[in-house]
């Protein structure tokens, strides 16, 4: 869920780094920074515990992010997100930078639920395929489902792409319904 204050935040990062590119970059730093703090419940609570002082709160995030090799423009990132308290909202900045670097770079970004794993072939053919349907390219972010039996369910936006067992054996069963 992208939340307001996201924002600013991600428009600041988008219009520093110059290009959608150079921001794809700073969300990778980003996203590693939030591995790192998500992966720690003592992290995210030192982080969001306002009887921390402020400046050991800065020094922690210095000190991962040096770990990291966050850049200088992902280590102010960060920094600016301690002093004003939204350090655990980093999700939130990161996936509202994301969407505008893909709106800017015309990429689609398509949800997939399929009823297995897939490998890096299907996972390959299905981009193919999704990408000549929508004619941008496509990012996919896939989560498995065996409600659906086999196939897949895409989203992309409002749209929804229903290439399920269990899409066909519904669909099956309203037409025999209306007959």
């Amino acid at each position: 869920m992208i939340r307001r204050f996201a924002r600013p935040y991600a428009k600041a990062i988008l219009e520093l780094t110059g290009s959608p590119q150079a921001a794809q970059k700073v969300v990778e730093e980003l996203r590693r920074f939030e591995a790192a703090r998500a992966g720690s419940r003592e992290l995210s609570e030192m982080f969001a515990n306002p009887g921390i002082d402020a400046s050991n709160r800065l020094a922690i995030a210095k000190t991962i992010a040096g770990r990291l090799s966050l850049s200088d423009l992902g280590l102010r990132v960060i920094d600016l997100l301690v002093r004003n308290h939204r350090i655990n909202d980093l999700s939130s900045v990161i996936e509202t930078l994301r969407a505008m670097v893909n709106r800017e770079l015309g990429i689609a970004v398509a949800q997939v639920r399929t009823a297995k794993t897939l490998d890096e072939k299907e996972t390959a053919e299905l981009k193919t395929a999704l990408e000549g349907k929508l004619g941008q390219k496509v990012e996919l972010q896939l989560s498995t489902d065996p409600s659906i039996l086999g196939g897949f369910v895409a989203t992309v936006g409002s749209e929804v792409y229903d290439a399920s067992v269990s899409g066909k054996i519904n669909k099956f069963r309203k037409q025999l319904s209306n007959t």
